[in-house]
C-alpha cells in the first residue's frame, strides 16, 4: 500500500474538520432534521408573551419596557418581554428580559459579550450557581456583575431546555437539540446596596418567577382547544 505523504495527511485531516463542523452547525441551526421548526418557534415565543407572570409572590410589574431593535436582533428573539418588577413587601425593583429563539441564537448574545460592548467592565466575573425553585426543583444559572461610572448591575441568565433550568458550558452543543430556548435575564442595580442582597433578591425573584412560568405553559392552549 502507498504511503500517503504528509501533505496528503494534512489535507485529510482538515477536510474532517470542515465536515464535523459543517454537520454540528447544521445540527445547531436545523438544517439536518428535515423539519421546518418556524411554527414550533412561533408557538413558543406566543406563550412567552403571554404567560410570563406579571404577579408571583410578592412581586408584580413596576413598568413594561421598550427594547430597542438592535438588540433583539442581535438576540434572535422571535418572541420577547422585558419588564420592571418590584418587590411589595420589601419594595426590592429589578428587571427582567426574556427572549425566545433558536438554541444557536439564544447562545451567542451572553452578558459577558453585551455588557463590555455597551462599555460596561467586567467586576465579578461569570459563575454558576444553584437557585432552588419554589416547586422543589433546582434551576442552574450564570450570574456576574458589571461596572460602569460607579453603577454596579449584577446579571442572572438561564436557559430553559426539557422542563429544566440549566447553564450549559457550552450552549451552542448542549441546547442543539432544542426547538425554541427561553433565556431569561434578570438584573438588579446593587450600586447602593450592602453586599450580598442583590444576589439574594435575584435568587428569590427566580425561584418564584421560574415556578410560576413552568406551570403556565402546562396549562391548555385555549386555542387548540375543540369548540375554541
Amino acid at each position: 500500500m502507498k504511503k500517503l505523504s504528509g501533505g496528503m495527511l494534512t489535507a485529510i485531516a482538515a477536510f474532517g474538520v470542515v465536515v464535523g463542523t459543517t454537520y454540528l452547525h447544521g445540527r445547531m441551526t436545523d438544517r439536518w432534521t428535515g423539519q421546518n421548526v418556524a411554527a414550533e418557534l412561533q408557538q413558543a415565543a406566543e406563550l412567552l408573551e403571554k404567560r410570563f407572570p406579571k404577579h408571583c409572590g410578592d412581586w408584580e410589574v413596576a413598568e413594561e419596557l421598550d427594547s430597542s431593535p438592535e438588540e433583539l436582533k442581535r438576540a434572535g428573539a422571535v418572541g420577547h418581554i422585558s419588564r420592571s418588577y418590584v418587590n411589595t413587601r420589601s419594595k426590592a425593583q429589578l428587571s427582567a428580559f426574556v427572549v425566545c429563539a433558536t438554541p444557536h441564537d439564544a447562545s451567542g448574545h451572553t452578558p459577558d459579550r453585551c455588557y463590555p460592548g455597551a462599555g460596561f467592565e467586567i467586576a465579578e466575573t461569570e459563575h454558576r450557581q444553584t437557585v432552588p425553585l419554589a416547586d422543589g426543583r433546582n434551576a442552574e444559572v450564570f450570574t456576574g456583575t458589571f461596572r460602569k461610572a460607579g453603577q454596579t448591575l449584577r446579571v442572572f441568565w438561564t436557559y430553559s431546555m426539557e422542563d429544566k433550568w440549566v447553564a450549559p458550558q457550552i450552549a451552542r452543543i448542549e441546547l442543539a437539540n432544542a426547538r425554541a430556548v427561553y433565556k431569561v435575564y434578570v438584573i438588579i442595580d446593587e450600586s447602593t446596596l450592602p453586599p450580598g442582597v442583590g444576589a439574594k433578591v435575584c435568587a428569590e425573584f427566580l425561584s418564584d418567577v421560574l415556578t410560576q412560568f413552568d406551570a403556565a405553559l402546562k396549562e391548555p392552549n385555549p386555542a387548540s382547544q375543540p369548540g375554541v
